[in-house]
């Protein structure tokens, strides 16, 4: 068990209300600022968006770990450090629409929602939007809008939109959403294969101009059905 998580159960709590309160600053400072998250209104984020209430009850004691949580159909939530490092990317503004691709837990969900005007959340794996409703409800989250569909190459139906994010690694850049955004919108996805792979923000210029920006360095699981390279055989 790494650190982090040990921090609920027996860290010296002085100064906090409670064990949780402990670990969710220690999530923090630890963990998402030492990974150049700096944004004061993102890191005020995961203090008033309760992160243990999007993990399964046998996880509590992990919610604020810096590990990719397994979540069911052999998926897995984002570490605190990598959601850090995206919501300061894209700058969610108050009137932005936003697209979600994989909604997971429904953590990054709550994040975006509690930022944003709206997010269009959307799931390949019913049972998991399922599961991201509920808590969002519990949550009084109303500005989502959930869909069970496969969004790989974006999501036309609530086209267009101002920040898109894709949850899941891409081996190649997304160019059907990019078409998606608005003008000035703002696209964040991992782009490329195992061992190598880079975060990436695309931003729009103009209808025809788009400015594609390397962020950082780091590995997720594949999207499922993520477009493929043609591969000639000789």
């Amino acid at each position: 068990m790494t650190q982090t998580a040990q921090t609920i159960d027996h860290q010296n709590i002085s100064g906090f209300d409670t064990p949780r309160d402990a670990a969710r600053f220690n999530m923090i400072e630890q963990q998402i600022r030492t990974w150049e998250v700096l944004d004061p209104v993102v890191l005020e984020l995961f203090n008033t968006v309760p992160r243990e209430n999007f993990v399964a009850e046998s996880q509590v004691g992990l919610a604020f770990a810096d590990v990719e949580l397994p979540i069911g159909e052999g998926q897995t939530m984002l570490s605190p450090k990598v959601e850090g490092r995206i919501l300061q990317a894209v700058g969610v503004k108050k009137t932005d629409k936003v697209l979600l691709v994989g909604t997971g837990s429904g953590y990054l969900t709550a994040l975006l929602a509690t930022l944003a005007a709206h997010v269009h959340a959307v799931e390949i794996y019913p049972a998991l939007s399922a599961i991201a409703k509920s808590r969002l409800d519990q949550q009084n989250i109303r500005n989502v809008t959930l869909h069970v569909a496969d969004a790989a190459n974006g999501y036309a139906a609530a086209a267009p939109y101002d920040v898109i994010i894709f949850t899941g690694s891409l081996p190649l850049r997304p160019t059907t959403a990019e078409k998606m955004l608005n003008v000035g919108g703002r696209l964040f996805t991992v782009i490329g294969d195992l061992p190598i792979m880079q975060a990436t923000l695309t931003q729009r210029i103009s209808e025809d101009v788009y400015r594609h920006e390397t962020l950082f360095e780091t590995c997720l699981p594949a999207l499922k059905n993520a477009p493929q390279a043609s591969r000639f055989e000789f």
